[in-house]
């Protein structure tokens, strides 16, 4: 049986938190999405609109991918998108992304839109590598990369 094969998907809940939170301990990880705190569980427990997803392997929580609604561009947002740092380099974040799109709620949804910030080209070369496009590049009013993926 193949890792695929195998992921859970379901909405985050107050349970998955305490081992998110500890992968906030890593440098790398708390500079690009952190900093974790009980206000961010707050929101996300209590909003109507965007969607926290976790990603298991049996019992172990190895991604958690947050999207909200972008109307405007027609599109969902990637909010966050955080792998497990223990296991980073491993492909969980390719493996998470498919078990995603692969759920019933997701899989009428064709157009996803992110935002990388300048100072993080492992991020930016993760997404390419999933088939991910540049619409624009950082600027000084915006010093993120805009990016697109199409189903």
């Amino acid at each position: 049986m193949t890792p695929e094969s195998t992921l859970e998907v379901r909405r985050f809940a107050a349970e998955d938190f305490p081992t998110y939170r500890a992968w906030y301990a890593d440098a790398r990880l708390n500079r690009h999405l952190g900093p974790m705190d009980e206000e961010w569980l707050a929101h996300v427990l209590a909003d109507t609109e965007g969607e926290q997803w976790t990603v298991r392997y049996g019992a172990a929580l190895v991604a958690v991918i947050g999207l909200t609604p972008d109307p405007e561009h027609g599109a969902w947002v990637l909010t966050d998108w955080a792998v497990d740092p223990a296991l980073r380099g491993q492909g969980w974040g390719r493996r998470a992304w498919a078990a995603l799109l692969a759920q019933p709620a997701l899989r009428e949804r064709r157009c996803f839109r992110a935002y990388v910030a300048e100072d993080n080209p492992e991020a930016l070369a993760f997404f390419e590598a999933l088939g991910w496009r540049r619409l624009a590049a950082p600027s000084r009013e915006d010093p993120f990369w805009a990016l697109a993926w199409v189903q």
